[in-house]
């Protein structure tokens, strides 16, 4: 009985590595659809973000009025950045663009002072913009209030149809791996079952069969998030190798929830899986193990 035991054990081995191994290959392609996701909304950020919203200042407005309407733009929430653009800035701007000179014709800059400010991603929807438009205007100090509407409409349909994309592909992915996850690791258990029906026969309670193996399934799990993260950060490292401009969109917040998450499913799902094995085999006549 101990050397059919021990020849089990030994026939078991490579089960294990080979359900590390399957682990991790499906727990990396998890990851990497994981850091797309990211990346692509990080890219949406990015560009909301780089919306600007310009407001133009009244002609012969005081210098007090000017200076509480950038101290108001500048406290407003959906503010991140902004710039004060005098009547002699906006003339060398428009000469830097490749513009002719009006100083033969006109004798005074016609150009007036502006405001400009870039939102917050949170803030990037028509609406919310519509809003912002109509609270500025009512300033005494602003003539008009312009942005780009067609592009807010544009960009927003456009990420609205990335994401849903990407949240399906997401989901499905996601069902796929808890699938090929749980076979993996019932074909590993599978290579076992005489041994975890031997042990019930000799008197080993479930607890004490179970254990062991739980143990060892929550390791396996580990290993593999972890091999799966190796992976995707050696895919993280040479696509920005490749493309150095992504680089900036890394989050390390997001990356890290990221990580956490594939080691913790895959601790969960060998956990759960190892255990529902043993229970499964612990419950069957021996006969039918064959």
């Amino acid at each position: 009985m101990a050397v059919f035991g021990k020849g089990t054990v030994k026939r078991s081995s490579p089960s294990y590595f080979m359900a590390i191994v399957g682990v991790s290959v499906v727990l990396f392609l998890l990851g990497v659809m994981g850091w797309i996701v990211i990346n692509a909304n990080k890219l949406g950020e990015y560009f909301k973000e780089n919306i600007e919203v310009r407001i133009y200042v009244r002609e012969n407005v005081s210098a007090r009025d000017s200076a509480a309407l950038v101290q108001y733009i500048s406290s407003r929430p959906y503010t991140k950045t902004y710039e004060y653009v005098t009547k002699d800035l906006a003339k060398k701007k428009y000469l830097a663009d490749g513009n002719k000179d009006w100083g033969a014709v006109l004798d005074k800059n016609p150009l007036p002072a502006s405001v400009n400010f870039k939102i917050r991603s949170q803030y990037a929807s028509p609406d919310s913009l519509v809003r912002i438009q109509q609270d500025l205007a009512q300033n005494i100090a602003v003539s008009d209030v312009q942005y780009n509407q067609s592009l807010v409409s544009n960009l927003n349909n456009f990420i609205r149809k990335i994401s849903l994309i990407l949240l399906v592909v997401a989901v499905v992915i996601s069902v796929l791996v808890i699938i090929l996850i749980d076979n993996t690791i019932r074909l590993a258990m599978f290579s076992n079952r005489f041994l975890i029906k031997t042990m019930q026969m000799v008197g080993a309670t479930r607890w004490f069969i179970a254990k062991p193996m739980d143990v060892r399934a929550l390791v396996n799990g580990a290993l593999s998030g972890i091999v799966a993260i190796a992976g995707i950060v050696s895919v993280i490292l040479i696509s920005e190798k490749w493309l150095p401009e992504i680089k900036a969109l890394r989050d390390y917040g997001l990356l890290g929830s990221l990580f956490l998450g594939i080691i913790l499913l895959g601790i969960g799902i060998s956990f759960f899986s190892t255990h529902r094995s043993v229970i499964k085999y612990l419950k069957m006549k021996l006969d039918d193990l064959y």
